[in-house]
């Protein structure tokens, strides 16, 4: 099985291409498992396989670390448009990618044939507490009250296409994320589960969080995680709707729209190597 290993901000990924004789799609979430593995495996946050859509330029899905599958990942589609381009999977500077969240769309920046950057329209943020999902009678959900442990959190739930809890807290370097992001990820407010970001508001313009990521742990960086953030300290006027978000992987620059109500990202993407692994099932 040919790979490339890519990360955003740290937030690494094993990409393959759909249809590989080695990878059926049945096996997916056990290769998942199994490639992710940093002493067993190549080790990754998440492995990506994408493909050919017959809607869009191309399709791709996103397995955990654990196995199970996300909707919706900002870093991982930076990585796979960098990836498209360079390696000549797909030529386009903009490209139109299907995911189980919906379509997305990137636009790369570029000097000469190298991608510096990519923009990615990751669509207007998902408010309504059914549709994120979270177990709340109202929406916005953005002075939510949860209780776990015995401690109370005020938290605000957004959907990117994946379901967030944002948690405002005092000094997020020093925040035992270890202790509570598992915790509040399988909250039963959460009927599908949460990825967690825990957030310091620096000023209008910049704030700074870690994240606990669904089915995966703390990572270095998150690109729907920042982007929610993003909305929900607006939301709470925090700050306003373009801001930077600062990760333990980089920084990555939000843009809440107002014309179209989108949020924009707008990061960098890295290729760590090329390989060729062979799976014995």
């Amino acid at each position: 099985m040919d790979f490339v290993k890519m990360h955003g901000l740290g937030n690494d990924f094993i990409i393959v291409q759909n249809g590989q004789a080695d990878l059926p799609e049945e096996k997916y979430a056990e290769a998942a498992q199994r490639l992710c593995a940093f002493h067993w495996g190549i080790g990754a946050d998440g492995l990506v396989v994408i493909g050919p859509d017959p809607e869009y330029d191309l399709r791709m899905r996103i397995f955990n670390a654990d196995g199970s599958e996300a909707e919706m990942c900002g870093n991982a589609l930076r990585c796979v448009a960098k990836y498209a381009w360079e390696a000549g999977v797909c030529r386009k500077p903009r490209l139109r990618i299907g995911t189980i969240g919906g379509l997305r769309e990137t636009t790369l920046l570029t000097e000469g044939d190298r991608v510096t950057g990519v923009r990615v329209d990751m669509g207007p943020p998902l408010l309504k507490a059914e549709k994120i999902p979270v177990r709340w009678p109202e929406s916005p959900v953005v002075y939510g009250k949860l209780t776990v442990a015995e401690r109370e959190f005020t938290f605000a739930a957004v959907s990117m296409g994946n379901p967030h809890c944002v948690i405002e807290v005092g000094q997020v370097s020093a925040f035992p994320v270890q202790q509570w992001g598992p915790l509040i990820e399988t909250h039963p407010l959460f009927p599908a589960k949460t990825n967690v970001e825990f957030v310091t508001v620096a000023d209008a313009h910049r704030v700074t969080i870690r994240v606990w990521e669904r089915g995966v742990g703390e990572t270095l960086a998150c690109g729907t995680g920042a982007c929610a953030a993003a909305v929900a300290c607006a939301l709470r006027g925090l700050t306003g709707r373009r801001v930077t978000v600062e990760l333990a992987g980089g920084d990555l620059l939000i843009d809440w729209a107002e014309h179209d109500g989108h949020v924009y990202l707008t990061g960098g993407a890295t290729l760590v190597f090329t390989g060729r692994m062979d799976l014995d099932w």
